[in-house]
């Protein structure tokens, strides 16, 4: 006989209450997108309110239950009002989501600004900090809950500047690449620390899903560094996300999760 839940059960959400910053585009929305299809309602939070307005209209047409708020996750009290309003409508707050982040643009050491390294430290590090203990006060409060930071490849190796030659397309700045590595050890931190009031904290560490605004000359040289040779897609993060925010990952912690098509094998 099973010896607990059907597995299709461990992925329910339903009456789970998820905000995910950043939520508006790109890989945000799709990490939202697969909360939504498990049952969970989702909260689509960034600086830019229309931005996220949209997003979740779109959700809503596809019948999830999403909604939009506006929050600068560099700012404890946007984040604490954020947190606070989710509570006061939906009553509880079982996964916080920490994507919002960037790479500001900059030139490549030894001629970057250190103003621009520190920027790109506070989109980060900083925000996840400041969403991560904001969601556990609470979390702690109703005895559990997931917190998902983001990583990126770019957290736990260099890069390849040949990649990049002749086709004008910009790195990310060295400052990106310290702050993720700063946001994966950040994860395990925390989760050390939280563990004993049920809370899992885990890093998703996504690899190369380009934006529609990349060259498509770009993409193809990163689709053939690629083990599995297509093009990563928004979509992909979606069963990553499944695991860490639905109860099927409740006995995961500290985990930084690579989803970069064998991009960090080589």
């Amino acid at each position: 006989m099973a010896s607990g839940p059907n597995v299709r059960d461990l992925f329910d959400m339903s009456g789970r209450v998820a905000i995910v910053t950043g939520g508006g585009t790109h890989l945000g929305t799709a990490m939202a997108e697969a909360i939504g299809e498990l049952g969970g309602t989702v909260v689509l939070a960034s600086r830019r309110l229309e931005v996220c307005e949209e997003a979740a209209a779109g959700l809503g047409e596809q019948g999830l239950d999403a909604h939009a708020a506006r929050c600068d996750a560099t700012d404890e009290a946007d984040v604490q009002s954020l947190v606070d309003g989710v509570m006061e409508k939906h009553g509880r707050l079982d996964v916080m989501l920490c994507n919002a982040g960037g790479s500001p643009a900059d030139d490549d050491t030894p001629n970057a600004d250190v103003a621009k390294f520190r920027e790109a430290v506070g989109m980060n590090i900083n925000s996840t900090f400041i969403c991560a203990q904001t969601a556990a006060r609470v979390m702690i409060g109703q005895g559990g809950g997931k917190i998902i930071t983001i990583g990126s490849t770019h957290g736990i190796m260099g890069t390849d500047k040949r990649l990049y030659e002749g086709l004008g397309h910009k790195r990310s700045s060295i400052g990106y690449f310290a702050a993720k590595g700063g946001v994966v050890n950040l994860t395990r931190a925390l989760a050390a620390e939280y563990g004993e009031h049920n809370i899992t904290v885990n890093c998703l560490s996504p690899g190369q899903i380009p934006k529609p605004t990349v060259k498509p000359t770009m993409v193809e040289r990163m689709r053939l560094r690629q083990p599995i040779q297509r093009s990563g897609q928004p979509k992909d993060l979606k069963g990553a996300v499944a695991l860490l925010a639905s109860p099927a990952g409740d006995w995961i912690t500290g985990l930084n999760l690579l989803v970069d098509g064998g991009w960090s094998t080589f």
